[in-house]
C-alpha cells in the first residue's frame, strides 16, 4: 500500500469527531489492505511502530524534525518560527512542502523526486532505522531516513509522517475505534467482544488485526495469553459499605488486603523475567531484586502473575506509603535504591503457567495455583486473604487491613464464574478503601486537558488545571472539574516540565469541553484527585444530558493528593461511567449545580 492512501484516510479521520464515521473510514481502509501489511497500517494509524509494551521508541526531538523539514539554516529558522506560531509540527511540514520556494529541502535541482510513491513498508523501514540509531552522532543519523522520505512525499503525507515521529497524531484513532473497525471490516457486531478480548490478552492491536484478516474469527477465538505479551489488568467496581459488598457477592467472598504500592504484572520465562506496569511500561530495571526473586522462587517453567510492589522500612519492616516505592522508578542509582528502599511483592493472581491459560479458571483455583507455584520468602509473599461470610467478618478484616497500613480491601467473588476478565471492570472484584469513610467514595484519577494561568503568588505559572475523565463509550475525554488546590510550590514550579510535552494550540479532537482554558494539553498526564461530592454541572461534559438535559457531572471542591499517576495511561483514568456510578451511590440527593 502507498503511504499516500493511509495519509488520505488519516486526513478524513481528522476531519470528523463522529466515532461511527471514523469506524467506517477505518474499516474501508482495512478491507482494501494486504493482510501482510495490516499490522503496520494499524500501528501507523495510531502513530506507533510497535505495540505499547515494546521498549523501543522513535525518540526524535522536535528540533531534529524541524532540521529535516528545512534544507538551509534559513529554512530551519522559518520552520521553527512557524512551529512556535501554530504548534503542529505536521502542519509546519505540510506548509513548507506546499510553498513553491527555491532552495527548500523539497526541490533538488533538475532531479525532482517523484512524489507520492512512498510505500507503507518503506515508511516502517525508515522508522525502524530512526529508533535503532543511538550513541554519539546519532542526531544527524536519525535525521537522514526522515529527510529521504520527505523528499518523495506530498504535503499531506509529510503532515502525518512528521506528526508520527513527533508522537502527536491528532486523529483520534483510539483502541476502541480500531476494534470497532476490525469488527465491521472482517466480522460482525456480535463478534466485537471476542475481538476485544483478543486485544486485552495480547495488548497488540496490530497482531489482532493481522490475525482476523488472515484467519477470521476462528483465529481470534484461538488467541491465548502468552509470556511476553502483557495482559490488560482486571479492574474492580466500588460499593459504599462492607455490608453491601458481602450481600452483592451472595453472602460470601474472598477479601484481600489492598496494598499501597505499584501494581506489577510479571512475565516469567525460562531465562528471563519482565515486569510491566498497568500502562505497559517495562519496570524490570526498577525492580531487579523482585525479578530475580520471582525467577528463583518460581516452580513453573513459565508463568504470568500479578502482584503489588510495596516499599518497606528497612529498619522496622513496616509497609511505607506509595510515594516511597515511586523512587524505585528512577533509572539512576538503582543499586542504592535497592539497598535503601527494600520492596516486597505481594502476589494476588496468576494468569498463565506452562502453556495453560488460567484466566478462565475460577478465582480460588487460580489462588491455589499461585500459592503452590512459588516458594515464599521475605521479598515474595501472597496477599493476606480470608473468606468472609458476614458483614462483621468483613468489617473486622477491613479494620485489620487499615491497621496494617493498607489502603483498604479488595473483595473477590469465589463463585464458579469468577474468571479473570482482562481489561474489564465488574462486580467480580469490588474495592473498599478507608477513603470511603472519610470523604466522597474514592479518589479520582483524572487526565489533564488544559491549564489556566495563575494570579497573585501564582503569576507566571499555571495556577489551575482542567481535568477530564475518560468516556469508554465514545473514546473521548469529558471534563469534570477545574483543579486549583493541593499544589505545593515544588509541584507548581515543575508543572511546565510535566505538561508542556503535551501542549497543543487547539482543543484536542478527543476532548469534549465547554470550559475554555488558557492552554490545551493532549490527554496524557494523570493526577489523583479527591473531592467533597459529585453534582450536576452546567459547564462540565461528563455524562452530559444523562441526568439533566443541560448538565453534566462535576466534582465539587477537588484537591490534588500530590500523586501523579505515571503508572496509568490517560485511557486508564477514572471513567465517566464510574463517576456516574459514584454519583448514584451518594447517600444524599445531589441536585445542586456546581461551578
Amino acid at each position: 500500500m502507498l503511504y499516500s492512501e493511509l495519509a488520505e484516510t488519516l486526513d478524513r479521520l481528522e476531519a470528523t469527531s463522529k466515532r461511527l464515521e471514523m469506524t467506517t473510514i477505518l474499516a474501508d481502509l482495512f478491507r482494501t489492505a494486504d493482510p501482510d501489511e495490516l499490522k503496520d497500517i494499524v500501528y501507523l494509524s495510531q502513530g506507533k511502530v510497535h505495540p505499547d509494551f515494546f521498549p523501543q521508541k522513535i525518540g526524535m526531538a522536535d528540533k531534529l524534525i524541524l532540521d529535516a523539514i528545512g534544507k538551509s539554516d534559513e529554512e530551519v529558522r522559518k520552520a521553527e518560527e512557524l512551529w512556535v506560531k501554530i504548534g503542529d509540527i505536521g502542519v509546519v511540514a505540510e506548509r513548507i512542502k506546499t510553498r513553491p520556494v527555491q532552495g527548500t529541502l523539497f526541490q533538488f535541482g533538475s532531479e525532482k523526486p517523484e512524489m507520492g510513491t512512498v510505500t507503507v513498508k518503506e515508511v516502517m523501514s525508515a522508522l525502524y532505522k530512526i529508533e535503532e540509531t543511538a550513541g554519539k552522532g546519532s542526531a544527524s543519523k536519525k535525521n537522514e531516513p526522515l529527510k529521504m522520505l520527505l523528499k518523495r512525499m506530498t504535503p499531506l503525507e509529510a503532515r502525518f509522517l512528521c506528526r508520527m515521529v513527533n508522537g502527536k497524531m491528532r486523529v483520534g484513532a483510539g483502541d476502541m475505534t480500531i476494534l470497532d473497525a476490525l469488527a465491521e471490516a472482517f466480522a460482525t457486531k456480535e463478534d466485537r467482544p471476542a475481538i476485544e478480548r483478543a486485544f486485552n490478552v495480547t495488548c497488540d492491536l496490530g497482531f489482532v488485526a493481522e490475525t482476523i484478516a488472515k484467519g477470521g474469527m476462528d483465529a481470534i477465538d484461538d488467541v491465548k495469553v502468552s509470556v511476553g505479551n502483557p495482559v490488560k489488568v482486571m479492574l474492580a467496581e466500588r460499593l459504599p459499605s462492607v455490608e453491601e459488598i458481602v450481600e452483592r457477592m451472595g453472602g460470601e467472598c474472598a477479601i484481600e488486603y489492598k496494598y499501597d504500592g505499584i501494581r506489577v504484572q510479571a512475565h516469567i520465562g525460562k531465562d528471563t523475567v519482565k515486569l510491566y506496569s498497568r500502562r505497559l511500561e517495562d519496570l524490570t530495571s526498577n525492580f531487579p531484586d523482585i525479578a530475580e526473586a520471582l525467577r528463583s522462587r518460581c516452580r513453573f517453567g513459565e508463568a504470568i502473575i500479578e502482584g503489588e510492589c510495596v516499599a518497606v522500612d528497612p529498619d522496622t519492616g513496616y509497609m511505607l506509603p506509595f510515594q516511597n516505592v515511586t523512587h524505585r522508578r528512577k533509572k539512576h542509582g538503582i543499586d542504592d535504591a535497592v539497598r535503601d528502599i527494600p520492596v516486597r511483592m505481594f502476589m494476588f493472581d496468576i494468569l498463565y503457567k506452562d502453556g495453560e491459560d488460567l484466566t478462565l479458571r475460577p478465582y480460588l483455583d487460580r489462588r491455589r495455583a499461585l500459592e503452590n507455584g512459588f516458594e515464599m520468602g521475605d521479598s515474595i509473599q501472597m496477599t493476606t486473604m480470608r473468606i468472609v461470610r458476614s458483614e462483621e467478618e468483613g468489617r473486622e478484616f477491613f479494620d485489620n487491613a487499615v491497621a496494617a497500613r493498607c489502603e483498604g480491601v479488595m473483595a473477590k467473588s469465589i463463585a464458579d464464574n469468577s474468571v479473570y476478565r482482562a481489561g474489564n471492570r465488574g462486580f467480580l472484584w469490588i474495592k473498599y478503601k478507608k477513603d470511603y469513610q472519610e470523604s466522597l467514595t474514592d479518589s479520582f484519577d483524572l487526565a489533564v486537558v488544559g491549564a489556566f494561568y495563575g494570579m497573585g503568588k501564582r503569576a507566571g505559572k499555571y495556577g489551575a488545571l482542567l481535568m477530564a475523565s475518560y468516556d469508554q463509550e465514545n473514546g473521548r475525554f469529558a471534563t469534570v472539574c477545574k483543579l486549583g488546590t493541593g499544589f505545593d510550590d515544588a509541584f507548581l514550579d515543575g508543572m511546565p516540565d510535566l505538561l508542556n510535552g503535551t501542549l497543543t494550540k487547539e482543543r484536542p479532537q478527543i476532548v469534549d469541553a465547554e470550559m475554555v482554558p488558557d492552554v490545551w494539553f493532549e490527554p496524557h498526564v494523570v493526577l489523583e484527585v479527591v473531592a467533597a461530592e459529585i453534582t450536576l454541572s452546567p459547564i462540565h461534559t461528563a455524562a452530559k444530558g444523562v441526568y439533566r438535559e443541560d448538565s453534566g457531572l462535576g466534582i465539587r471542591f477537588p484537591r490534588f493528593t500530590g500523586r501523579v499517576r505515571d503508572d496509568k495511561e490517560a485511557e486508564q483514568c477514572t471513567t465517566v461511567s464510574e463517576i456516574s456510578e459514584m454519583y448514584e451511590m451518594q447517600t444524599h440527593d445531589s441536585d445542586g449545580l456546581s461551578e
